[in-house]
C-alpha cells in the first residue's frame, strides 16, 4: 500500500480515529537546538488528535529534556523508566523503552533533529493503520536535502543506498519497493511492536521492517510519501557504525526459518577498526546488542 501524505488530512484523520489512541514518541540525544520546534509543532498543531506526546532522553549531556518540557511534551529518560532492566544508549533502546511509558494503540516515532519538515509527517504515517486494520506497521519516505558546504541535493540516505536496499534485493526481495527502508518516521500497532525484539541502536528500524514482513506479509506494511525532509547529517565513520549495526541487525534474520523465542535476548558489541591517516588503527566498539520483545517484561514502571 502506498500513498502520500495528502491524502491523510487533519480532518480525515480526526474522522477515522474513533476511538484510538495515539502516541507521538521522539527519541533525543543532545538535541536541545531542534527538539523545541519538533516538539512544540505537533503540539500546537495535533494536540486534539494526539493523546500521548513523549520524549524520550537518551541520556542527554545538554537541555534537551528542559526544552522538550518547555514546549510541551512528557519527557522521560531512559536510564529511569525500568531501572530494574538497566539502559543503554542508543536510539532503539530508547524506542523500546517507550513501550512502558505509553499506553496508545498505535505508536507514531519522529526524529527529534528535523529541520525541514511538517506535522503532515504524523499525519501521514498513521493514516494507513486509523484507515486499514491489515496494516501493522506504516514507514514514512520522502526526498532527503542533503547539504554538503552549500551544495544542496535530494538522496535518499548513504546507508540506505549503499547497504540496506541493496540487501533486501538479495535477501528479501519483496522488500526491495521499500523506498527508504531506514526512515526515522513511522508508526505501528503497540500489540505488534510490543512481540518483537528490539536493537538497541540504528538497527531498529531494519529489525522492525523485517520482522513485520516475516511474519505478517508484505499487506501489512504501508508507505507514505511525505515530501521532503532535512536534517542533521553524520560524518562518514559514523555512518560506517550505522552500517554494521544494521548489518547485525539483518544477517540475524538473513536465513531464520522462524521467531526467535520470545524470552530470547541477543547480547554483544562488535569492534570496528579504522585506520588513520597516520597508519595507526583505532577500534571504535559497536553496540549490536538487541532487547527482548516488551510483552514479556510487563511490569510497573519504577
Amino acid at each position: 500500500m502506498m500513498s502520500v501524505a495528502s491524502d491523510w488530512s487533519h480532518g480525515r484523520i480526526t474522522s477515522i480515529k474513533g476511538e484510538s489512541t495515539l502516541a507521538v514518541v521522539i527519541p533525543a540525544r543532545d538535541e536541545e537546538g531542534t527538539i523545541g520546534q519538533v516538539v512544540s509543532a505537533i503540539a500546537a498543531e495535533l494536540g486534539g488528535l494526539v493523546d500521548e506526546l513523549v520524549v524520550m532522553d537518551s541520556l542527554s549531556s545538554d537541555r534537551t529534556a528542559a526544552v522538550a518540557t518547555d514546549a510541551g511534551a512528557r519527557v522521560h529518560s531512559v536510564a529511569d523508566v525500568r531501572p530494574d532492566l538497566g539502559v543503554h544508549p542508543g536510539k532503539g533502546e530508547a524506542l523500546w523503552k517507550s513501550q512502558f511509558v505509553t499506553s496508545a494503540d498505535v505508536v507514531a516515532f519522529i526524529d527529534a533533529d528535523l529541520t525541514e519538515w511538517g506535522t503532515h509527517f504524523v499525519l501521514g504515517v498513521v493514516g494507513p493503520l486509523l484507515a486499514d486494520p491489515r496494516v501493522v506497521l506504516s514507514r514514512g519516505f520522502y526526498d532527503r536535502v542533503l547539504d554538503i558546504d552549500g551544495d544542496v541535493t535530494l538522496e535518499g540516505g548513504r546507508v540506505t543506498e549503499l547497504m540496506a536496499r541493496p540487501w533486501l534485493t538479495l535477501f528479501r526481495p519483496e522488500l526491495g519497493s521499500m523506498v527508504q527502508p531506514l526512515a526515522g518516521e513511522w508508526a505501528i500497532r503497540r500489540n505488534v511492536f510490543e512481540r518483537l525484539h528490539v536493537p538497541i541502536g540504528y538497527g531498529v528500524e531494519f529489525s522492525t521492517l523485517l520482522d513485520v514482513y516475516d511474519e505478517w506479509g508484505i499487506d501489512s506494511i504501508a508507505q507514505v510519501d511525505l515530501g521532503r525532509r532535512a536534517h542533521r547529517h553524520q560524518n562518514i565513520h559514523d555512518l560506517s557504525v550505522m552500517a554494521v549495526e544494521i548489518l547485525a541487525t539483518a544477517e540475524r534474520r538473513r536465513t531464520r526459518t522462524a521467531e526467535p523465542a520470545a524470552t530470547d535476548a541477543f547480547s554483544a558489541d562488535v569492534q570496528l577498526a579504522r585506520l588513520s591517516e597516520h597508519r595507526q588503527w583505532s577500534y571504535r566498539a559497536v553496540p549490536v546488542t538487541e532487547r527482548p520483545p516488551a510483552s514479556t517484561l510487563i511490569g510497573p514502571l519504577d
